[in-house]
């Protein structure tokens, strides 16, 4: 079956000027050529640290960010497949519906100004004209107590509510338009560790009753493979490594992946990680990647093979992938 979303070597990058005349001296790769599907009714987990390029994906699926190259391919209600990629703003509005993103800062993504009911029923007001103005308050009503909310609670403003509610408030924003998928970038990262196990049980209920599908894009490995079917690490604008939730977290190939498994805090202080790995040097500048494999400067597999192409992803078992000759040879 034809995936839900389906992005084929999707590059965004981001020219850099200086000088007096602040001519064109470079470019960031934040991405650079990343191929990746999600299927209808899944979670897809992307994972890495912070500037690997997981945020700029999903703000350049919906065309936040615009894409320098590659395929951002939608399969809509009809049954078509759209390459979102070249659309432009105008062109784009008739699949905004079906795609929406939930914001990492529940705090700047909520425009002060308006009530919590204005701001859940600004994407109806926009996409579907065909409402009434009684329709739109129900459906407004409906999705305030869909999340956790009051109906009541509508004429109030972003500021009387706590982290949590306004996370609540910007993931109802996100249902108004009745989308086929969400793109949940960071969604619990701004918010406090009791708060985070409630709002990520939130997003899996709606999903089990709405038949969402997500892009849950996150740096904690362990809060994605708790809410994931698969699992895509990233790194310097490349995935590493694919898999099913539970084969990445409980057996990691990709050193990469490796590491930042290891890099996961354990509850017990006095319990000491023998299988502890600590990555010498610093994560390259986009602006200047290292030539080949982006993680060969740090990475304590690297042979001098590493530095001359960009390895693919490679299968490496069922529903696996890793872009690692050197683990792919060891693993066979």
């Amino acid at each position: 079956m034809t995936p839900l979303v389906d992005i084929r070597d999707l590059k965004v990058h981001f020219p850099v000027h200086g000088g007096v005349f602040l001519r064109r001296i470079g470019e960031v790769k934040a991405v650079d050529g990343v191929s990746f599907h999600v299927r209808e009714g899944e979670t897809l987990g992307l994972v890495g640290e912070s500037g690997c390029g997981k945020s700029t994906i999903g703000k350049s699926i919906v065309k936040v960010v615009k894409p320098t190259s590659g395929e951002i391919r939608l399969r809509t209600s009809s049954g078509d497949v759209v390459d979102l990629a070249p659309l432009t703003r105008g062109q784009m509005r008739p699949y905004r519906p079906d795609v929406q993103m939930i914001f990492q800062d529940p705090y700047s993504s909520l425009n002060p100004r308006l009530t919590v009911g204005s701001i859940v029923e600004e994407p109806l007001t926009i996409h579907r004209r065909d409402l009434s103005r009684s329709a739109r308050a129900e459906r407004v009503a409906w999705l305030l107590e869909k999340v956790g909310l009051r109906a009541e609670q509508a004429e109030r403003y972003p500021h009387e509510f706590s982290g949590g509610q306004r996370q609540r408030i910007g993931i109802a924003r996100a249902l108004a338009t009745n989308p086929k998928f969400i793109i949940a970038d960071e969604p619990v990262s701004a918010l406090d560790v009791s708060i985070q196990a409630q709002i990520l049980n939130l997003l899996l209920d709606l999903q089990q009753d709405l038949g969402l599908t997500y892009l849950f894009i996150a740096h904690d490995l362990s809060v994605v493979e708790h809410v994931s079917d698969r699992i895509a690490v990233m790194y310097l604008g490349d995935i590493v490594e694919v898999g099913p939730a539970r084969d990445v977290h409980r057996n990691p190939l990709h050193p990469y992946t490796r590491a930042l498994l290891s890099a996961v805090p354990q509850p017990d202080p006095d319990r000491r990680r023998p299988d502890r790995i600590v990555l010498g040097g610093e994560v390259p500048s986009p602006l200047a990647k290292p030539s080949g494999c982006g993680f060969r400067t740090r990475c304590p597999l690297a042979q001098p093979e590493c530095a001359t192409a960009k390895p693919p992803l490679v299968e490496a078992g069922p529903g696996r992938l890793i872009a690692c000759p050197i683990v792919l040879r060891a693993e066979r």
